[in-house]
């Protein structure tokens, strides 16, 4: 290296001091111990746990030519009527399926002012099979 190189080093170095501190230039190592350095590795270890977590909520996972979320493929999802067996895509569906284990149609149809007795265990294929058996 010539002296120019090393004079315009020095005026770029001076510049950087001006503008941002002596901190800018000092070495990285020259302020770093051992509890510095057992802080960071425990720093980045939390790090990692929490992106770990991020990435199995939104991992994806190949599912009959789809992509879907990990945590979806996990989840059970009921969309059949267990009674009358049809297939919904309606949220108002959800809330029946969740609560009576039956179709909006059905509770309209078997369970509507009768929650007591489907509660209690009753369902309509028992009214049929002891139809079957007289």
């Amino acid at each position: 290296m010539s002296e120019r190189d090393l004079n315009k080093i020095v005026q770029l170095e001076q510049a950087i001091v001006k503008k941002y501190g002596k901190e800018a230039i000092d070495n990285p190592k020259a302020n770093w111990s051992e509890a510095k350095e057992k802080e960071y590795l425990e720093q980045l270890a939390k790090l990692s746990q929490k992106e770990q977590k991020t990435y199995d909520k939104v991992e994806k996972m190949e599912k009959d030519g789809f992509f879907l979320s990990k945590n979806l493929i996990n989840k059970r999802s009921n969309r059949v009527c267990p009674i009358c067996e049809t297939y919904s895509f309606s949220s108002r569906d959800d809330v029946y399926v969740n609560k009576f284990q039956c179709c909006w149609n059905c509770y309209i149809k078997w369970v509507e002012g009768r929650e007591e007795r489907w509660l209690k265990g009753w369902r309509p294929q028992d009214e049929k099979k002891e139809q079957k058996k007289n």
